[in-house]
């Protein structure tokens, strides 16, 4: 088997949204690297059960302009 046909595996340091930390064995970089999450199984509402509703760019209300006139005329 080739020696290069595998990435490098080290030890690199994960730190959760809510600032623990541990350290695991990745390909991610290189040897001592740091990952820093944004979303992990303490803060995403598929594990939480707690669900936010974002309007991020005003999205709803984007919506609801363009489709404001869509329904039932007045007669």
């Amino acid at each position: 088997m080739k020696d290069t046909g595998h990435p490098d595996y080290h030890t690199i340091t994960v730190i959760m949204t809510d600032g623990t930390e541990f350290q695991t064995r990745s390909c991610y970089g290189k040897e001592g690297d740091i990952l820093r999450l944004d979303v992990d199984p303490k803060s995403h509402p598929a594990w939480t059960g707690v669900q936010r509703i974002m309007d991020t760019g005003g999205q709803v209300a984007k919506f609801n302009k363009k489709f404001a006139g869509l329904g039932l005329k007045k007669g």
